[in-house]
């Protein structure tokens, strides 16, 4: 319920506030296990890319979040779970294989952080293990001008969000060499998308 009033809530401040414009929401399967990666530039990215579809969506959130119960218990909700940044961390990867194997929708991030510029970075290979562990399919997702929320001088840009294609992993998930390029696999697609929206933009 609480999940379902944040969806309408955020959606009507981006297609208002922001004139947000989608492309590609038919890519994403209507059901079963699906993995939604995009690049990441600004905190408001995740209601952004989960807000506009019609599946709830679950996310790493790091732990600190979680400090505070009424907060914590807030984003718990909305079907979000603690991750510790810095680290390896076995309980988080187990979580998102959860989520999966439940059928349900995951939203992950492949640059591992935010980038301050908008521009791409190199991609850990997460997104590609948890892929490799479940099948479940990746559906790339460019996002565009979210980093330009706070520094346009009080204007608020037009954001753009594009989901691409999904694209599976067929590698060996034991291989770290299989693992990266296909994490770099999913940036290119990213940033293909990305280009495409940037022209729309100009």
């Amino acid at each position: 319920m609480f999940y379902a009033f944040l969806q309408y809530l955020f959606r009507a401040i981006f297609y208002t506030v922001f004139r947000t414009r989608v492309y590609g929401r038919a890519h994403i399967p209507q059901e079963g296990a699906v993995i939604l990666a995009a690049n990441h530039a600004s905190n408001i990215d995740p209601p952004l890319m989960a807000s506009l579809i019609d599946r709830p969506v679950s996310y790493m959130a790091k732990i600190e979040l979680f400090e505070n119960p009424i907060f914590g218990a807030a984003i718990r909700s909305c079907h979000a779970f603690p991750v510790k940044r810095g680290a390896s961390d076995r309980g988080a990867i187990k979580a998102a294989v959860a989520v999966l194997k439940e059928g349900r929708v995951l939203g992950l991030f492949p640059e591992g952080t935010r980038s301050k510029t908008g521009e791409l970075q190199k991609p850990e290979a997460g997104v590609a293990l948890i892929a490799g562990m479940t099948g479940a399919p990746i559906v790339p997702v460019a996002i565009l001008n979210t980093h330009r929320i706070f520094a346009n001088g009080g204007r608020l840009p037009q954001l753009r969000i594009m989901y691409g294609p999904p694209v599976s992993f067929q590698g060996d998930r034991k291989s770290k060499d299989d693992l990266d390029a296909f994490s770099v696999e999913i940036m290119g697609h990213i940033a293909r998308m990305r280009t495409e929206l940037m022209q729309m933009d100009a």
